[in-house]
């Protein structure tokens, strides 16, 4: 194995965004040495032969009547960037544009610390980013409130594997294949990433945040609470609670349950709501 770094993408649609989030990782003080995209049901995606300086390799994403296999995806992507050389995999939502030191921070802090399951700060751009360059991205910072947010040149290790999402993340290559990646049983919205980080720390190993590895969601219409992933979510936290004990995403599950859409079960879990 070499000692590459690969950014790991997966994609349905969004060219757009996939298209800048290339921009502004040409744009950074380190390069990776690979992008490794999965176009999930894309075929426009698939064929993509994108110009420029970043070797890239698009690959056909698995398919699943369920929903987008989020979970499988990502793990294909990461298997396809190891076995071309990768030892830092860095995962990216494709809404994600990258701060200027995102991959060099990732891939220092992966070199040192290779069993920490490594994020980064996210900020949510308003509609009025849409346009804005690479340059200008550190002008809008705003990190999500509800994620642990170390500053500039700051490292955190330690972080409730509850807290950690695929938004942005990055792992060595021998660390992802004990660990397993993502559990594949998940498809669609929701649970995958939470079930990540206590695999994790069930395995020994800690999740960790950098400061200098900050990426930035382009923005998109999105539906708060998220209706159009209930039945999604309903199984996607029967299985998190089959293998962990409880069930996910509460803040949703209540919001659903407060515009009519679920009940509470006697034992703990959820149901979506007769009509009758």
């Amino acid at each position: 194995m070499s000692d590459m770094t690969a950014v790991v993408t997966i994609a349905h649609r969004r060219h757009e965004h996939l298209r800048r989030q290339r921009e502004s990782l040409l744009a950074g003080t380190r390069h990776p040495d690979l992008h490794v995209v999965v176009a999930l049901d894309d075929p426009t995606l698939e064929a993509w032969q994108p110009a420029g300086s970043l070797p890239t390799v698009v690959v056909r994403g698995p398919a699943d009547q369920r929903g987008l296999p989020l979970a499988a995806s990502r793990n294909l992507g990461a298997s396809v960037a190891i076995d071309a050389g990768a030892t830092v995999v860095i995962g990216l939502d494709v809404d994600c544009l990258v701060g200027a030191g995102l991959v060099a921070s990732y891939a220092d802090a992966v070199r040192s610390e290779p069993d920490v399951l490594w994020s980064g700060p996210v900020t949510y751009l308003p509609p009025s980013a849409r346009e804005v360059e690479p340059s200008g991205l550190a002008d809008l910072d705003d990190p999500h409130p509800a994620r642990p947010a170390p500053g500039p040149g700051q490292r955190w290790s330690g972080g409730d594997p509850d807290l950690f999402w695929s938004l942005s993340y990055a792992v060595h290559a021998d660390a992802w294949a004990r660990v397993g990646g993502f559990w594949e049983e998940y498809a669609g919205y929701g649970g995958e990433d939470t079930d990540l980080g206590h695999s994790w720390v069930a395995s020994g190993r800690t999740l960790g945040w950098l400061g200098d590895a900050r990426a930035y969601h382009q923005h998109h219409p999105t539906e708060t609470p998220p209706t159009q992933h209930l039945d999604a979510i309903l199984r996607n936290g029967a299985i998190f609670a089959r293998r962990w004990g409880r069930w996910p995403m509460g803040g949703w599950l209540e919001a659903f349950e407060e515009l009519g859409l679920v009940d509470r079960l006697p034992g703990g879990g959820w149901t979506r709501r007769s009509l009758a």
